[in-house]
């Protein structure tokens, strides 16, 4: 079983592949424009999650409010990839909303 450390680790390095996934499927439509705005927030997430895993790695002191702003992120793009019928933005929005909860439990003495 892994620690707090390690699943908290693998949670934000799967939903920033699966941000990065839906970002690139959103740039292959047909109609860019209507996935503005879930290609900005998959770029967010992924960038804030990669942040978020490299603090928690590196035990930064301010780990903890990146992981509380990343818990916002990811709440944020998963709400944009559920309005939206694709695969993609389906397999994001629950790796977000996954990320979401665990960003929320975390706690950094879980270290």
């Amino acid at each position: 079983m892994k620690d707090g450390k390690s699943a908290i680790l693998d949670i934000l390095t799967q939903c920033a592949t699966a941000c990065e996934r839906c970002f690139d499927s959103c740039l292959r439509e047909n109609d860019i424009s209507m996935f503005a705005e879930c290609i900005r927030l998959d770029k967010e997430c992924a960038q804030v999650c990669r942040l978020a895993a490299s603090l928690i790695a590196s035990g930064s002191a301010y780990a903890a409010e990146v992981v509380d702003i990343c818990s916002d992120i990811c709440a944020g793009c998963a709400g944009e990839c559920e309005k939206h019928d694709h695969e993609h933005c389906r397999i994001c929005a629950v790796a977000c909303r996954q990320c979401e909860e665990a960003c929320q439990n975390f706690a950094p003495s879980s270290s």
